[in-house]
C-alpha cells in the first residue's frame, strides 16, 4: 500500500471530501463514485477517479492525484493518461477537471513551463495542504488530510482536538468510530516505532485492530527500515 492510501481511504468512504478543497464544487458532488479506472493499450490505471452519477446528459469526470513526493515527471504521466482516458471515454463525459494534492509547494514537479496553459486553467486545482488555513478552522474531514502532514512534534496535540472535536461533533456512534479509527491509524502511521495500544494511550482512546491498520503499519514499517 501506498503513502496515498489514506486519502484513497478516505475519498472512497466520504467522496465528497474532494469537492471541500474546491472553490466551485460541482451542484451534485453528493452524487458521485470514486473509483480507479485501468485503460488497457497501452495499460495503465489511474487510482483516483470521482465518476458522476450515469444519466442521459454526459456529466464532468474528476482526476485526483496526491502526490507526497516530489516527482519530476508528474505532469507528463497525468495529463498523458487523463487525456487518453478521456478520449476513449468521451461518450460518457462532457468536460473533465484535475485535483492535485501537495504538502507542501516544494513537493511539486519543478519545471511546469511546458504545462503554463493547463495549470493555470480553470480545469486544473493545485491544492497545498499547509495552504488551506488555521487547522482549528478546518471542516473535520478536511483535518485528517492535514493531520497526515504535521510533524511529530504537532500530530499528537492535533491529533487529540480531532478525537475531542470527532466525540462533540459526530452524534452516530458508526460515523463517530470509523473518523476515530482513521486518526488513530494516521497517527500509528507517523509514529511507526509506537504500538498500537501507546497510540490509543496517547489518543485516549481503544480500538481492535483493522486491516486499513495493519496494512498502513505494514507499509510504514517497511519504509522505516529502507531509510535505515
Amino acid at each position: 500500500m501506498r503513502r496515498d492510501s489514506i486519502f484513497y481511504y478516505l475519498f472512497q468512504k466520504y467522496p465528497t471530501l474532494l469537492f471541500e478543497l474546491l472553490a466551485n464544487p460541482p451542484a451534485n458532488a453528493a452524487s458521485y463514485r470514486f473509483d480507479s479506472v485501468a485503460v488497457k493499450e497501452p495499460k495503465f490505471e489511474i487510482d483516483g477517479v470521482f465518476l458522476p452519477p450515469e444519466t442521459e446528459t454526459p456529466g464532468v469526470v474528476y482526476f485526483c492525484e496526491v502526490q507526497f513526493q516530489r516527482d519530476e515527471r508528474l505532469y507528463e504521466r497525468l495529463f498523458g493518461e487523463l487525456f487518453l482516458y478521456f478520449y476513449r471515454n468521451r461518450e460518457r463525459f462532457q468536460d473533465w477537471q484535475a485535483v492535485l494534492i501537495y504538502p507542501t509547494r516544494s513537493t511539486e514537479q519543478g519545471d511546469i513551463h511546458p504545462y503554463r496553459a493547463l495549470l493555470s486553467s480553470e480545469q486544473v486545482h493545485r491544492v497545498y495542504l499547509n495552504e488551506l488555513g488555521e487547522f482549528e478552522q478546518l471542516p473535520l474531514d478536511v483535518s485528517l488530510l492535514v493531520l497526515t502532514t504535521l510533524n511529530q512534534k504537532k500530530a499528537p496535540a492535533a491529533a487529540r482536538y480531532l478525537v475531542n472535536r470527532c466525540q462533540q461533533e459526530l452524534q452516530a456512534p458508526a460515523d463517530s468510530r470509523a473518523i476515530l479509527e482513521i486518526i488513530t491509524t494516521i497517527m500509528s502511521y507517523r509514529f511507526t516505532r509506537l504500538s498500537r495500544v501507546e497510540i490509543e494511550a496517547m489518543l485516549g482512546i481503544t480500538f481492535e485492530q483493522t486491516r486499513l491498520y495493519q496494512e498502513l503499519r505494514e507499509e510504514a514499517t517497511e519504509i522505516g527500515m529502507q531509510q535505515g
